[in-house]
């Protein structure tokens, strides 16, 4: 009896409870990145831009199958 009470918990126990805690440290990092990242606005300034450079592609090749 005095053996069980000394014993404590064992080595594999204190290990899988350190990993875990180390996860569970990992995950809730990777959530605050992904939440930071969902929070930064995408630059629509640089969308316009491409979509306006390809209407202005479109356009010149209509005026160039009309002139010929």
């Amino acid at each position: 009896m005095e053996h069980d009470l000394r014993m404590g918990l064992s080595l594999w126990t204190i290990m899988a409870i350190v990993c875990n805690s180390v996860v569970g440290l990992l995950i809730l990092i990777l959530f605050v990145v992904l939440y930071k990242a969902c929070k930064v606005p995408s630059h629509q300034e640089k969308v316009l831009f491409f979509a306006a450079r390809l209407d202005q592609k479109n356009a010149e090749e209509k005026y160039m199958l009309t002139a010929a």
